[in-house]
């Protein structure tokens, strides 16, 4: 090892030790979570997907919204899972899926790369509301769903909800998604991510 890796080896295992009692609550969250529990209000349903090949995550910087945009049913991770294998892939895309009635369902385990923003996958969380917003308005139980979930995902992953941490798909790809209704009213949903995070 060459002395300047050596060094900056050192430094951030120190800068880890520090930060290491901060983490304790983030910890207690993350096992409550995992173990069917719920975090600031949120319960993720399991949905039991089996997946083809995933690789895993080491970067998580940014959280990215999407919408099925090519229907507004109410449709499930499972259905969304099939369509993607369909596609070739190793399932759903996403990581969450938010239903009509504000349900939140595991798509993609959470720290694995997901399949949902071409480019940004290997450092980002992809979260699907569910709905065509182009076309049709998201209902407010979505909206409070999305803002708990990102906000306890903010936490776990140590980011300040802002609009450098919280984007749409169309931040980064030439896409409608996540429908011009939902981008539209990003900023709010920002701000209540930022309410929930406190």
């Amino acid at each position: 090892m060459k002395r300047r890796d050596f060094i900056k080896h050192i430094t951030w295992s120190a800068a880890g030790a520090l930060l290491l009692p901060l983490a304790g609550p983030l910890r207690a969250a993350e096992a409550a979570w995992q173990a069917g529990g719920g975090a600031a209000g949120v319960r993720v349903k399991e949905t039991y997907l089996s997946f083809r090949s995933l690789a895993n995550r080491t970067q998580t910087d940014v959280i990215i919204l999407h919408h099925i945009g090519n229907t507004n049913a109410d449709v499930s991770a499972a259905t969304v899972h099939q369509w993607h294998l369909a596609n070739g892939w190793a399932g759903i895309g996403y990581h969450y899926l938010i239903r009509k009635d504000g349900t939140i369902e595991r798509g993609r385990p959470r720290d694995t790369v997901g399949a949902h923003c071409y480019g940004e996958n290997w450092h980002s969380i992809g979260v699907n509301i569910v709905g065509n917003f182009e076309t049709n308005e998201p209902t407010a139980a979505q909206i409070d769903a999305a803002e708990r979930l990102v906000a306890v995902l903010c936490r776990l992953y140590g980011l300040v909800p802002s609009g450098d941490t919280i984007k749409g798909h169309r931040d980064f790809n030439a896409t409608a998604c996540p429908g011009e209704n939902l981008y539209e009213r990003l900023p709010d949903v920002i701000a209540g991510v930022q309410r929930y995070y406190r």
